[in-house]
């Protein structure tokens, strides 16, 4: 049986892995039947226990996906919505920015979440998570410089507003996991398996947009790194539920090494499709992860 600490590197590794799944899968592509595509591979598999329960009438036995009444399906399509929303902010900012920089600003979400729980829920940080925070937003300012390099200029480039607009939904979004896992009680499959289904029909209105009006400007090309996004997601989500559920598990050490994902991603941005700059790039990111490590530590 393999350790909480191993567990984490593993998740880490394959989220690392979903990212790179996504730049390829959205690269010169059309964004909204990507995610389509992608949504759908997750409720399709999600589907298969969900139909099991419904059929054999055990839901008992299984995940207990079918013991939610109609507030719990209505918060759970809420959680849908945001991610959607988040998700799409977050492809189109991707297609359209080096992954060496998009996925170090989605990785600024620590400083959003802690933000969001000082002013929503009146959580008081610790000197070392105002040291972290002040940290990331150093990183940050750091990496708008270096995009300068690339013709990026931060405070007027839509992508990047796109990415933080998806960073601050999704910050959001784990504040509103914390009052469905811890308020409400409801268990993290279930949640993943319904914020996948319902995840669908959130995306399909966004496609017929598409269909309708961009389908010739951006024609969709199918990439069998599009349905690897959602299985890679799953791998990892689920690898982190484990390692977190284990009793002896420190979330101090998870969240950080979890953070750690962003080098896998950058690397392959720089070896794989050549991005410039590497060496400030490499700076900004070690600052970052210092910082999200001050956040989840204290």
């Amino acid at each position: 049986m393999l350790s909480w600490y191993s567990l984490t590197l593993i998740a880490a590794v394959f989220l690392g892995l979903y990212g790179i799944a996504k730049k390829h899968a959205v690269d010169e592509n059309a964004v909204a039947p990507v995610l389509l595509a992608n949504v759908s591979t997750a409720a399709l598999i999600w589907s298969i226990p969900v139909a099991w329960e419904v059929l054999s009438g055990e839901s008992d036995v299984g995940f207990g996906l079918c013991q939610l009444g109609a507030i719990e399906h209505l918060q759970l399509f809420l959680k849908s919505a945001m991610v959607g929303t988040s998700w799409m902010f977050a492809f189109v900012a991707l297609k359209n920015l080096p992954i060496s920089i998009a996925t170090p600003i989605r990785a600024t979400s620590p400083l959003w979440t802690i933000l969001l729980a000082v002013s929503f829920a009146n959580e008081r940080p610790m000197v070392a998570q105002w040291v972290g925070m002040a940290l990331i937003m150093v990183s940050f300012y750091a990496f708008s410089k270096v995009g300068r390099r690339e013709g990026i200029h931060f405070r007027h480039n839509r992508a990047v507003w796109l990415m933080v607009a998806a960073t601050l939904v999704s910050s959001f979004c784990g504040l509103y996991d914390k009052f469905l896992l811890q308020t409400v009680g409801i268990k993290p499959a279930v949640v993943q398996a319904w914020f996948s289904i319902y995840l669908v029909p959130v995306m399909i209105p966004m496609s017929l947009v598409w269909w309708f009006r961009d389908r010739q400007k951006t024609p969709f090309k199918w990439r069998w790194s599009i349905p690897m996004i959602a299985i890679l997601l799953l791998i990892a989500d689920y690898v982190y539920f484990v390692a977190v559920s284990d009793p002896e598990a420190l979330i101090s050490v998870i969240s950080p090494l979890r953070r750690c994902s962003i080098v896998i991603p950058f690397l392959f941005g720089i070896l794989a499709l050549k991005e410039q700059n590497w060496r400030a790039k490499s700076v900004c990111i070690a600052i970052l992860i210092v910082g999200a490590f001050l956040i989840s530590v204290a």
